[in-house]
């Protein structure tokens, strides 16, 4: 007890000193120290310290090979803190300030990668996401040898995937709420045909998503639907169109387990047609 007791205070006591002489060197006037000891902080992963040093150093040193260092550096010391946002906003100053600099690819490619880790899951807003692969492929045109290029492209296509997943879960979304509160109505036909719509719509955008299939499934079941749920003036039409729909899913995926679905919905579909 006492032993870890000692230590606890030592520790303490550690921080408190560590403290004190980032303070020290804050203030100091000395900005070459105060460059070094920045260096240093970074170096040894200290990046909380490292980037409240480097925040006035850059202005500081400006006009100096310092300055570019130490830009660098901040966005990187906000990359390891997490600070994803601020780090892109920094890299990217860096690709404007120094477009010329031997350290502007690996900027250009942390521009991309710092968007990238802030990227939210698919549910939310995905305005990272597409800054994140514009900023990807800014970075593959103007360095199509970099050695990081694979790095960035298995990103991109992982974004990509993220966008696609979004777009699924809204059709997805529209579609269960179809005639969710049970009767015919201006509702439930709005949102299949948002469903459809939205699905149609992805599939243009992205025809070789491996997804391509559970998008064209919630157009079958949307037309279907939204057919069993017209009024009568409008039904024979849209079901020959759901038909139609389950035809060219059967063609397009004659190994899917949901093939069977689309032939019992041609059965009831042809029901209506032929009448």
């Amino acid at each position: 007890m006492k032993k870890n007791l000692f230590i606890v205070c030592c520790l303490a006591l550690l921080s408190v000193s560590c403290a004190n002489e980032l303070n020290r060197v804050y203030k100091s006037t000395d900005y070459d120290y105060r460059y070094e000891y920045a260096k240093q902080c970074f170096a040894m992963g200290k990046y909380n310290n490292a980037e409240n040093l480097l925040i006035d150093l850059i202005t500081l040193k400006k006009g100096t090979d310092e300055a570019q260092e130490s830009l660098y550096m901040l966005a990187m010391s906000q990359f390891m803190n997490k600070d994803y946002e601020m780090a892109s906003e920094t890299f990217q100053k860096f690709v404007t300030t120094y477009p010329g600099s031997e350290l502007a690819e690996h900027a250009s490619y942390y521009v991309g990668k710092s968007l990238t880790e802030g990227s939210p899951e698919p549910r939310l807003d995905q305005s990272p996401t597409i800054g994140a692969i514009n900023a990807y492929q800014r970075f593959l045109d103007y360095y199509p040898d970099s050695r990081m290029r694979s790095a960035a492209q298995k990103d991109l296509f992982d974004l990509q995937d993220k966008l696609i997943m979004k777009e699924l879960l809204s059709a997805t979304l529209y579609y269960n709420l179809g005639d969710y509160f049970g009767n015919i109505n201006s509702n439930s036909e709005s949102n299949y045909i948002s469903c459809i719509v939205t699905a149609q719509n992805a599939l243009k955008l992205y025809p070789f998503s491996e997804m391509r299939e559970d998008f064209s499934l919630l157009i079958m079941k949307s037309k279907y639907y939204l057919a069993v749920n017209s009024s009568r003036d409008k039904q024979v039409e849209r079901f020959r169109e759901a038909e139609d729909e389950c035809y060219g899913f059967i063609n397009e995926f004659p190994d899917s387990k949901n093939k069977q679905l689309a032939e019992k919905y041609i059965e009831r579909c042809k029901k209506i047609t032929k009448d």
